[in-house]
């Protein structure tokens, strides 16, 4: 097992163990002075891993659209998640990482083109974009322990 995909898949556990008791309502609650709730923010981390190495690499996403576009940067909620698409959402949330490791090691991302992130870091490979998404899924759990805390 890559030790790079530990250190994503361990947060995304302990992320999902922290909203394990919330209700949809809560999951979907957007507070005062916040642009998103906490099931955005688990739903754009999956998008967000989809489109640095699938998208990038040039092929296509490992879920359905459903669970990429409306979760792409600079997007907000715009509807309520029910509690089916909750549950697929958790489960992708696992599930997306073990496919990127099996993808990784079978060398699917070949073709990864030289990127530069928002935040000021470039990416010229699977394996920097390995080392830059525990950083972005950081920001994001730091999100939702936020929400959390104002619910």
């Amino acid at each position: 097992m890559l030790k790079s995909i530990e250190l994503i898949r361990g947060p995304r556990e302990l992320a999902l163990n922290q909203v394990k008791d919330l209700t949809l309502e809560q999951l979907n609650h957007v507070p005062q002075g916040f642009n998103n709730n906490i099931i955005w923010n688990i739903a754009h981390m999956i998008s967000g891993q989809q489109g640095i190495f699938y998208t990038r690499a040039g092929l296509p996403v490992i879920v359905d659209d459903k669970y990429y576009t409306p979760y792409r940067p600079e997007t907000k909620p715009t509807t309520f998640v029910g509690a089916e698409d909750v549950a697929i959402i958790k489960e992708l949330f696992l599930s997306t990482i073990d496919q990127l490791e099996t993808d990784v090691n079978n060398n699917l991302f070949v073709n990864y083109p030289t990127w530069s992130t928002r935040y000021g870091t470039t990416v010229n490979s699977v394996e920097t974009a390995l080392a830059f998404l525990p950083f972005h899924e950081g920001l994001h759990f730091g999100y939702m322990m936020a929400l959390k805390r104002v619910l």
